[in-house]
């Protein structure tokens, strides 16, 4: 079958890791056939248990593992097609030289809804900061980080307990979801993009940064330190150090935590429980921190 649908884009990139990189790159080879682009595939960041490779393999979509950031520009840089560069879950900030050519476009996801929360680890505030919805935004990237033209933008609640795993799951089942919604427009080129509204205290969120550095006070409200923990909480995924308090004078850290009914309290060793609203308990398992700490 030869090509059905127009678009100037001669090649498509996908870039990422994780569950959206593998819908996205798995959609767009789908839609290959249609539009008679190259489609090309990069990891920047490895991940071992990534399933993008194997993808790769199984739909016959070149594959490029390119750690070195300076590397990966130049590869951009050298592109000569008209290409649509697709950022999913990618980490890579794009330098002004590749953002300003001519032939490249590219559109990234970010896990919420643009303007709020640009940066890292967007789920982790959006729960710590007591928002009662979230979502995701496909934008245009320009060279600042996370203020390009948005694209589409989709919702979803919070709720009293979501943990950060949970959030983050959620949003990544939106992401693929709206790609496919607005791919058709992003190829034709006839996207309504919307410019984002900037507050004077919109800030950028780092990294490195934790919510309360990851520390709480047991005089703090227990439905804070709830929030807290459960913005912290990536299940198996160790995005951030357990939380640390202080208890009987010396600093220990979270290992576990729960919301529990007041039947199930019990005195065991290394457990305290707070009282929360609505005649629950935040039930929390904590031990001494490493002597090296």
């Amino acid at each position: 079958m030869g090509r059905i649908m127009d678009t100037a884009f001669r090649k498509l990139i996908v870039i990422g890791y994780g569950k959206v990189t593998g819908e996205v790159l798995r959609y767009v080879r789908e839609r290959q056939e249609e539009y008679g682009y190259g489609l090309d595939f990069i990891e920047h960041e490895v991940h071992p248990l990534s399933m993008t490779e194997k993808i790769c393999e199984e739909k016959g979509i070149p594959f490029h593992r390119i750690t070195d950031k300076k590397e990966l520009a130049a590869f951009f840089d050298g592109l000569e097609e008209r290409t649509l560069v697709i950022s999913a879950s990618n980490n890579f900030l794009f330098p002004a030289s590749v953002v300003g050519k001519a032939n490249i476009t590219i559109i990234n996801f970010h896990n919420a809804l643009l303007p709020a929360y640009p940066g890292r680890n967007a789920p982790t505030w959006a729960i710590y900061m007591g928002e009662k919805e979230s979502g995701i935004t496909w934008h245009y990237v320009t060279a600042g980080v996370d203020e390009g033209n948005i694209i589409i933008r989709k919702r979803c609640a919070i709720g009293e307990d979501t943990k950060a795993y949970e959030l983050a799951g959620s949003l990544m089942d939106l992401a693929g979801e709206a790609f496919r919604e607005c791919f058709a427009d992003v190829m034709a080129e006839c996207v309504e993009a919307k410019e984002q509204e900037f507050v004077p205290e919109r800030r950028m969120y780092r990294s490195y940064e934790a919510p309360a550095d990851g520390f709480f006070r047991l005089t703090d409200r227990a439905e804070d330190i709830y929030r807290l923990l459960r913005s912290l909480d990536y299940g198996k995924n160790d995005i951030f150090p357990p939380a640390r308090t202080i208890i009987e004078g010396r600093e220990v850290k979270v290992l576990r935590y729960r919301k529990v009914t007041p039947q199930k309290r019990k005195k065991e060793d290394g457990v305290i429980y707070l009282p929360l609203p609505a005649d629950s308990f935040l039930k929390i398992k904590y031990s001494a921190l490493d002597n090296e700490r």
